[in-house]
């Protein structure tokens, strides 16, 4: 199922078409909204948005809502910049309308050839693509881990480049140490690359900052790291999110925003939201617990699946008999359960699901529909 072979992107009919395969989860990624029970398809906050955001944004709707949002987002900059420390000034940050609307404005403004350990996010290459760019596949070994000595070959072969790294990666949950990213960064002898690591998900890694390049950020002049304050922080619907970068950077990344792309709302929900992270600390600590109790389950219970681990919110399973797409709608119409289909990631088969870590109740109700399909199988 996987190889460690780089796989050049080629401009055919074929891989064309693949630009419509960068589908997404969520209630509207199927047709019938109405047979959706519980959506464990979207990794977001299983607690949802604050009370202290609502009850922030409900005392001032009326007054953001008449009036131009900042362009610049000041105060959500400074904000961000007390929330990281590390010394890192607002100077460093960018702000956009969610996590890939900053994927694309980035490569707009950077239109190199791409590298990309795959399976992973689709916005990287669909952004790559619409730039009408190149791109090498690297391939994940079979215990999803990345092949770090065909992603260093591959940078000799180029003067310049974009590697684009997900970390925790979407949708297997694996995380790579900062050790490694640092001993990559030292053999790359191209300054002109630039390491485009997301971070989207790794508020809910344990441990996170042990994880997270914002530590090493001021240190380098060539890393970009992405974050989401939509899944982290449950604010999916009003979409926001920020780049963290050498000011030098961002300058040319700046160029390439609209005027005005993030709402007033969404500024001032992000705001409050940082204010409050017992919110997220309480989030994380569920999390943690359930993804253990989730994954014991189905390994005690359900001889037809293989949860794989996982350092994010969500857990990739593996059928052992069946395709992704005929189990996920069998789910979605017996139990009203809605999964991730992932057989859209390229590098990854039809025998691939993805599944949020939910509250205990939600999960207990996932887990019985899981096991209710397990026996019909039988």
């Amino acid at each position: 199922m996987i190889n460690k072979d780089s796989l050049r992107f080629q401009d055919d009919e074929n891989e064309i078409n693949r630009l419509d395969a960068c589908t997404h989860g969520g209630l509207h990624s199927i047709d019938n909204i109405g047979k959706i029970r519980l959506d464990f398809s979207s990794n977001i906050n299983p607690l949802g948005i604050s009370n202290k955001v609502i009850k922030k944004i409900t005392k001032n709707i009326n007054n953001i809502s008449c009036t131009y949002p900042d362009p610049k987002c000041k105060e959500l900059k400074k904000k961000i910049s007390e929330y990281l420390g590390e010394d890192i000034t607002p100077d460093w940050i960018t702000v956009g309308n969610g996590a890939t609307e900053l994927i694309h404005q980035f490569v707009r403004s950077f239109p190199y050839n791409a590298i990309i350990p795959i399976p992973t996010f689709c916005e990287y290459e669909l952004a790559v693509r619409r730039s009408q760019l190149k791109v090498d596949f690297i391939r994940y070994s079979e215990n999803f881990q990345v092949d770090w000595k065909c992603l260093l070959n591959t940078f000799k072969k180029r003067d310049k480049s974009i590697v684009f790294l997900c970390n925790p990666n979407n949708p297997t949950g694996t995380i790579v140490p900062i050790e490694i990213i640092n001993s990559i960064l030292n053999k790359i002898k191209n300054k002109d690359t630039i390491i485009f690591i997301d971070e989207s998900f790794i508020e809910f890694v344990s441990n996170h900052k042990q994880y997270s390049m914002i530590s090493q950020i001021i240190a380098t002049s060539n890393v970009i790291v992405l974050r989401s304050m939509t899944k982290s922080f449950g604010l999916a619907g009003l979409r926001l999110g920020y780049l963290v970068a050498n000011p030098n950077l961002l300058k040319k990344i700046n160029k390439n925003q609209i005027a005005w792309n993030v709402n007033s709302i969404a500024q001032l929900a992000g705001i409050e939201a940082l204010k409050d992270q017992e919110h997220l600390i309480k989030a994380k600590l569920m999390i943690e617990k359930e993804k253990n109790r989730v994954r014991k389950r189905i390994k005690q219970t359900m001889k037809n699946l293989k949860s794989y681990d996982s350092a994010a919110n969500y857990l990739l399973i593996e059928l052992k008999d069946g395709d992704s797409k005929s189990f996920r709608d069998k789910l979605l119409d017996n139990f009203g359960i809605l999964v991730r289909d992932c057989s859209s990631f390229r590098g990854l088969s039809d025998k691939f699901i993805r599944i949020a870590i939910r509250t205990p109740y939600e999960n207990d109700i996932l887990l019985k529909s899981l096991e209710g399909m397990n026996n019909s199988d039988n």
